[in-house]
């Protein structure tokens, strides 16, 4: 990593030289301004007010502007001037706790890198000397062209050093809070309670920029001339008037989500058995309203099967040459008793042109 600023940490009596690097950096997708007709870059160019001409960079100084609109020029050679003893050091000051440093102060984070072996061995010490006490120290350095305050702490086997806003520049919260008095009730606290505890904790290294990724995904689309991706429609939540009800609702959903693996399948069974349902419910009008409606209509439909079926059955004892005796003796049997008494073929025959009406008729 590159350093940007070069010096020693003075602890003490002890100097310790070392490199200010970035802790942090942007991912963010920057964009250019361009003229929308064809496409060309959109560049601001220095102009001097008083002569209309674009100056050069060795033609820009530094001034300073009155209350009255009055520019007083300010050179480097003036700020060099200056009685700042942390030009090059980052002086340590205190040590304090680090719930003594308010949030609203923090701001750029660095790296303080040891600058060369003879670096190693105070550096270490610091180090360990912070670890040990569980405190940070206070600093004062200076940093493009400024005097800055700074807190260093330990994050690992490294030290890193917070930018901190002078205690005058965090303005008070004033105007910011309802003005009405409002009454929380126990039952109100027990809920968010329980809405904090089902949320937990998250592991900070799981969190994304979902933004950035859709620009890039957007970037990448339209730099390969497809269409790029449509949004995704996300359900507006309802309007919950009640503050009870939505923090039950806001429980609810918490655990649900949180316990996205025993929710799954609910849902799934969910979803399986509501067709089942609708299905019995559909089924079960059609079998009671056809018995209650249509009992007639059925009698008389089986009677006429029945009477098909009777009137089909000799044909289909034709083709089975083997067993038509034994059909056409066997039938007349059940239907014309004198058949079985009297033992010549005429009276058979007689007695089976005596049934066949009777099958017809039926």
């Amino acid at each position: 990593m590159r350093s940007i600023w070069n010096g020693a940490i003075s602890f003490g009596l002890v100097s310790i030289p070392i490199k200010l690097v970035n802790a942090t950096e942007s991912h963010s997708v920057s964009f250019r301004q361009i003229h929308t007709e064809d496409g060309g870059r959109i560049r601001y160019r220095k102009v001097c007010e008083l002569e209309d001409r674009e100056v050069t960079q060795a033609e820009i100084g530094k001034a300073y502007e009155d209350a009255d609109g009055s520019m007083i020029p300010i050179t480097d050679e003036d700020l060099s001037q200056l009685p700042i003893p942390t030009a090059r050091t980052i002086e340590i000051v205190a040590f304090v706790p680090e719930d003594r440093i308010d949030p609203l102060q923090m701001g750029s984070a660095y790296y303080l890198a040891a600058s060369g072996a003879p670096a190693a061995k105070p550096y270490t010490l610091l180090r360990e000397a912070l670890k040990r006490s569980n405190r940070v120290a206070i600093a004062k350095f200076a940093l493009r062209g400024r005097e800055r305050l700074g807190m260093l702490r330990v994050v690992g086997d490294a030290i890193a050093m917070h930018g901190l806003l002078w205690p005058d520049e965090v303005r008070a919260p004033e105007g910011v809070a309802p003005e009405a008095g409002v009454t929380v009730r126990d039952q109100e606290l027990d809920l968010a309670d329980a809405l904090m505890d089902t949320l937990g904790e998250i592991d900070l290294d799981d969190l994304h920029d979902e933004y950035r990724e859709a620009v890039e995904e957007v970037v990448a689309a339209k730099a390969a001339g497809e269409k790029p991706p449509e949004a995704r429609e996300e359900a507006a939540p309802g309007k919950v008037l009640d503050l009870m009800a939505a923090l039950e609702s806001s429980v609810r959903a918490a655990r649900e989500s949180r316990d996205g693996e025993e929710a799954g399948p609910a849902e799934e069974a969910q979803v399986r058995s509501l067709p089942q349902r609708e299905t019995s419910s559909r089924r079960a009008p059609k079998e009671t309203g056809g018995k209650k409606s249509t009992s007639t209509a059925a009698k008389k439909t089986a009677a006429k099967r029945t009477a098909a079926k009777r009137a089909t059955e000799p044909k289909k004892a034709e083709p089975k040459k083997s067993t038509a005796k034994t059909a056409k003796t066997a039938k007349p049997a059940k239907s014309a008793a004198p058949a079985k008494k009297t033992a010549a073929k005429s009276a058979a025959k007689s007695a089976a042109k005596k049934t066949a009406p009777r099958r017809r008729s039926a």
